[in-house]
Formats: structure tokens, C-alpha cells, sequence
């Protein structure tokens, strides 16, 4: 091996593997424990397993029932103990990790009842500590845990072991962060119904596992993947602790791994090929940390921090600093479709064809103008010809309390026209009734998902009329993947690619804008991201002759903001765009105030959107460029 590269994980106190992306680190660590699962049946004996719940191993378990369907994986003969549950919560809530555990992978094996070990949420307090003690008994008598399966929290919590958890504490009741109670909110209708307590297997317990491996997907989990590889290990951040284990491994998707230093600062690893892209990602970084200006940086501050080896292939620092600018500069513009009978070689859009076909797909009926509200209104004023799709009903962002005021209306409405339908009446008193009996774990009948959703629906309709799109080009997706009532969702379906790429050949865009956040807690935007993906491939394979002229431009702002180094496209915004786009947010009523499924972020989606767009524009003046008052970011993904 190259000594260059054996030094780019030098940095690293703990093996990590990268996958492309969340389907491939789960079908890897699948392939681990069935591999495992078929040598221990050759020695005719057990194996152990510690497992995990929450969103990160839901892909994992999914191809283990396959595994078992399809390749024949027998699971008679592994015994497994989960890391958790909440406390107080019965087995039958739909938020308890029993029910997640049958749901997602017992219910579809052949394993042994008798095998499954899971700690209860419902047994009395005074018998917590007993239980406690008799579980870690358990796996000592089955012979220790050989394979445990993690993910971890956004604070480095591993299990239910909060940051200032002790490296020998054992299964215990704990106290859950608030932290941990936000980003879990999303299984639950608000914040106060989360647990403030649960049941977790210790720090201690996990370390004295046989092998680990710790999965982490997402570009949220990035900023505490770094700290635990590549810092000090320390009882703040729980994941890191596991330095202290002779076999465990972190398995990340690209976006978890961004942070780590031979991504982030590649340079200070060991050889770098320095690409345009891999110098304004140097550069901007440079200048960012020691606040200046792009301009001005000079000869010393490459030397002094890293980067000398730029100056031996670019010579001067000004030539440099002259590159970078540029592709800063030529980065903003106010025409996202493209400015017409212009050449301008830099710009990120092309002129031509004008106007062009514009097709922007937006996961919830409000991401549209959360996200991008300053380009939609700017393509839909430059004369292009904007459709919006709307690719979810956003039915379950809808609380009860606001359904209720639509079901007073329509019943108070009726009174007052003089209307007399009999059935409609007793739709509308039935629909009351459930909502004032509704239990805290019961799913909403489809008929009051069709409420919520047409509520939904009505606000983004009003939303396009505020920007000025027709109706016609108008398009409600309702993809069936989201259509589950629960917060839990389907894995992506052939329906859902099959819509999305008739609605694709209906439109032939030139355009297309699709969501790249994908940090929301209940994972819709990155399975709307892949229909869409797939759709166009599909497309594109199928030979369809707009296709080549179709670009694909991500955008962000809900949940998180593209870094200034990665931004393709940035559209400036003016105070009076800044605040019109933020009326065009507030028409969607039943998300203004409190935010359902809000993650740990406690502000409203206007102000995270202003918010975010405001630091956007000051990054841009830091380095040098004109202060507007806001910009609007897009990478463009070339499929």
C-alpha cells in the first residue's frame, strides 16, 4: 500500500469504513452477521447478538428478512439482547422498542421466542434494579454478546448512555437528555409524551461485546462521528469510548463522514490532488478560520496552516486566491433558470433554452417555499414555466387540535348556508368523536388522514397562487410509501418510481429542483430524493431524448444548509424578497407556531430558513464578495 495512503485515516483512533450510502453500510453489516450467524451453525453453536433500534438499523434488519426468505439465513440458533427501552411504555405502543423489534425483524424469522430478550418498559419501578441485574446475568450465561449492532444519538449517546455516562456503568434506568427527547419527538405526537426515562444496557455491558460495529448515516451525525474517532475519548461524548475496544468498527455513509479530517481537510493526511473543487474547499476554509478575505490571504498563511503544498503547484498566493474568488463570484447570479442572450461561460445555468420547463419536487407540501421561496418566485417572474409536485400528503404534520377548527367550520358553515346533508353531519360528529377519544398510540383513521391531508393540500395551493403558478401546473403526488397513517414509513416501491417518472415525461423539464436535506427525523426528504433519482436514471437508461438536456439542482434550508465550499448556485436576496418570501411560509398555517416533528431544533421553519439563508450571505462577505441580505443555495447533482 502507498505510503500516502495508509496516512489518510491517520488521524483515526477508530476504524471507519465509508459506504456510499445507508443501503450498501447495511447490507455490509448484514453480510457480517450472516456470515457469522453460518459459522457458528457449522460448529453447532450459539450465537449472540446485541441489537440496536430507531431509524439507523432499520435498512439492516430489512435485509436480514431477506436473508432469511430469499438465501435461506436460519436464525434458530442466535439468542439476541436489545440495548433499550423506554420507561414507562408498554410493549404494545406503537413508540415501544418491543413493538419495533417483532415489527421490523423478529415477527419475520424463524428465532426462537425464547431467544429474544428485550427490557420491558412496563414493570414496576421498584423491580427496575433487580431486572437490571438479572439481564446482565443473562447475557453472561449465554456466553457474552458476540456481535453488537449501534448507532448513535446526535450528542454521542450509544444505547440510552448519555453524554457523562461512566465507562463501567451497566444496565441501568436513566435519565434521558433533552437532547435525545427532542430528536426523538418525531415518534411521538409532541415533546411531552416522550419518556424522560429509559432502561439501556451500560457503557461497560457493550464494551465487553466480542466485536462491535456502530452504523451512522446522515450528514447530522458528521460533527460526533468526528469527535469520537478523532478526539480524546471522554465520558462526554459516549461513542468515543469505544477507542477502548480491540475490535469495533464505525461503518458511515458519505454525508456521516464529511467531517473527518481526511475528507474535511484532506491535505493535512497525507498527497492531495488538488481539483478546483479540493482548492475552493482549502482556500474558503482557510479564510473562514483566520477571517479574512479571499484576497487576502498571502504566501505565510498557506504555509503556516497546511496548505504550502498548494503554493509548490500554484506558485503565488495571489494566483490562488484569483481562482477561488472567481468561482465564488460566478457562483451567485439572480437568474437560477439561466440568463437569456447571455454568454457567460461561468454561470451556473445555462441560457438556453429560454423560458425552460422547471419541475420543483417538494417532500412535504411546504418545502417548496421553506427551502427555495426566493428562486420559485424569481423562475415564475423570469417567465419559465414552474410546476410544483407535491410528493407526500404531509398528513401526520397536522396536529388533532388544528383538524378540530376545519370540523367546527364545516359544521358551523353548514348551520349557517342552510345546508341539510345528513351524512355529511354525521362525517363530520364521527370524525369529532374519534379525535376527542384518540389515545396517545392510536393511528388516525384514513379518513382523518384525508382531512389532514386536504388541509394540507389547501396550503400549498394557496402557497403557488402567492407565487403566482396555475393551477394546472399544479401536481399532488401522494406517493404511497408515506400513506401509513404512523410515522414509520414504507422502504421506496416500484408506485412510487412509477409516478414519478410519468409525471417527468409529462413535463420533459429542463430543470429540475428536488430536496437534498435529508436530516429530517422522519426520513421522508431522502426517500422522495430517491424516487426522484431513480426515476431519472430509469429515464436516462430508457434512452428518452430530453433527458440530456434535463439538470437536477438540489436544494436545502428545512433541516440544514450546504456548505459554502459545495454551493454550485447561490441566488441573492433582497430584505423586500426575504420578506415576502417569509409570508409566502406563514400561509401554511398548520405548521406556523409549533412545529410537529421539529427534531432538535426548536425554531419555527421561517426562522430557520431566514436564519440560514442570512448566514449564507455573510459567509459569501466574509470572503470577500458583495452583502446581500440573503441567499438561497443549490449543488447540482449530475445523474
Amino acid at each position: 500500500m502507498p505510503e500516502s495512503a495508509k496516512l489518510t485515516d491517520s488521524l483515526e483512533r477508530i476504524p471507519v469504513k465509508i459506504v456510499a450510502d445507508q443501503s450498501d453500510g447495511s447490507l455490509w453489516v448484514a453480510r457480517q452477521i450472516a456470515d457469522l450467524i453460518r459459522q457458528r451453525q457449522k460448529e453447532k453453536k450459539t450465537v449472540v447478538l446485541g441489537l440496536a433500534t430507531g431509524s439507523t438499523p432499520k435498512s439492516l434488519y430489512a435485509e436480514l428478512v431477506r436473508l432469511h426468505h430469499e438465501e435461506k439465513l436460519s436464525f434458530k440458533n442466535v439468542i439476541t439482547f436489545n440495548l433499550d427501552e423506554y420507561y414507562p411504555l408498554e410493549p404494545t405502543a406503537l413508540q415501544s422498542y418491543h413493538r419495533f423489534m417483532h415489527s421490523h425483524l423478529f415477527d419475520h424469522l424463524d428465532i426462537k421466542p425464547s431467544n429474544i430478550h428485550i427490557p420491558p418498559g412496563n414493570i414496576a419501578k421498584d423491580e427496575v434494579k433487580a431486572f437490571c441485574r438479572e439481564y446482565e446475568k443473562k447475557i453472561q450465561a449465554a456466553g457474552g454478546i458476540d456481535l453488537q449492532v449501534l448507532g448513535m444519538g446526535m450528542n454521542g449517546h450509544i444505547g440510552f448512555n448519555e453524554p457523562g455516562s461512566g465507562i463501567y456503568s451497566k444496565t441501568r434506568l436513566v435519565n434521558l437528555d433533552h437532547s435525545t427527547r427532542l430528536a426523538n419527538a418525531y415518534e411521538f405526537s409532541n415533546i411531552s409524551q416522550v419518556p424522560r426515562l429509559a432502561i439501556t444496557m451500560g457503557i461497560d455491558t457493550i464494551l465487553k461485546a466480542k466485536r462491535i460495529l456502530l452504523m451512522a448515516w446522515g450528514s447530522a451525525k458528521a460533527p460526533v462521528i468526528k469527535k469520537a474517532v478523532e478526539e480524546d475519548d471522554s465520558e462526554h461524548v459516549p461513542a468515543s469510548l469505544l477507542q477502548n475496544h480491540d475490535d469495533v468498527t464505525f461503518i458511515c455513509d458519505e454525508a456521516a463522514a464529511t467531517e473527518l479530517t481526511r475528507f474535511k481537510s484532506p491535505w493535512l493526511t497525507g498527497d492531495c490532488e488538488w481539483t478546483p473543487q479540493m482548492m475552493k474547499k482549502a482556500v474558503v476554509n482557510l479564510a473562514l478560520a483566520l477571517n479574512k478575505p479571499v484576497l487576502s490571504l498571502t504566501n505565510s498563511d498557506y504555509n503556516e496552516n497546511g496548505l504550502g503544498d498548494l503554493l509548490v503547484e500554484k506558485e503565488e498566493a495571489y494566483e490562488v486566491n484569483l481562482q477561488v474568488y472567481y468561482l465564488l463570484r460566478d457562483s451567485i447570479t439572480g437568474w437560477p433558470g439561466g440568463k437569456p442572450n447571455a454568454i457567460l461561460p461561468g454561470h451556473p445555468e445555462r441560457s438556453e433554452p429560454y423560458p425552460k420547463r422547471v419541475l420543483l419536487f417538494s417532500p412535504h407540501p411546504d418545502d417548496d417555499i421553506i427551502s427555495m421561496g426566493g428562486a420559485f418566485q424569481r423562475l415564475h417572474n423570469q417567465e419559465h414555466d414552474v410546476h410544483v409536485a407535491y410528493q407526500t400528503s404531509g398528513n401526520i404534520a397536522v396536529t388533532d387540535e388544528f383538524v378540530t377548527r376545519y370540523l367546527d367550520f364545516a359544521v358551523r358553515f353548514e348551520s349557517i348556508a342552510g345546508i341539510n346533508n345528513k351524512k355529511s353531519r354525521e362525517i363530520l360528529h364521527a370524525s369529532r368523536r374519534f379525535l376527542d377519544k384518540k389515545k396517545s398510540n392510536q393511528t388516525d383513521t384514513k379518513l382523518i388522514r384525508s382531512i389532514k391531508g386536504l388541509i394540507r393540500r389547501g396550503e400549498a395551493k394557496a402557497t403557488c397562487r402567492f407565487v403566482g403558478i396555475p393551477e394546472a401546473n399544479i401536481h399532488f403526488m401522494d406517493l404511497p410509501f408515506y400513506e401509513t397513517g404512523a410515522i414509520e414509513k414504507k422502504p421506496l416501491g416500484k408506485k412510487d418510481i412509477l409516478a414519478t417518472k410519468e409525471l417527468l415525461r409529462k413535463i420533459r423539464p429542463h430543470q429540475v429542483y428536488c430536496a437534498g436535506d435529508f436530516a429530517d427525523p422522519h426520513g421522508t426528504h431522502i426517500v422522495c430524493f430517491q424516487a426522484v433519482l431513480e426515476a431519472l436514471k430509469q429515464i436516462k437508461a430508457e434512452g428518452d431524448d430530453w433527458i440530456g438536456d434535463c439538470w437536477l439542482w438540489l436544494y436545502k434550508g428545512a433541516w440544514e444548509e450546504w456548505n459554502i465550499d459545495e454551493i454550485e448556485m447561490a441566488i441573492p436576496m433582497s430584505p423586500d424578497q426575504v420578506l415576502r418570501k417569509r409570508h409566502g411560509i406563514f400561509i401554511h398555517q398548520s405548521q406556523k407556531d409549533l412545529v410537529p416533528f421539529q427534531g432538535t431544533d426548536a425554531r419555527e421553519f421561517w426562522q430557520r430558513a431566514e436564519e440560514r439563508n442570512a448566514h449564507t450571505a455573510k459567509l459569501y462577505a466574509d470572503l470577500g464578495l458583495t452583502h446581500y441580505a440573503a441567499m438561497e443555495a443549490f449543488v447540482r447533482w449530475k445523474f
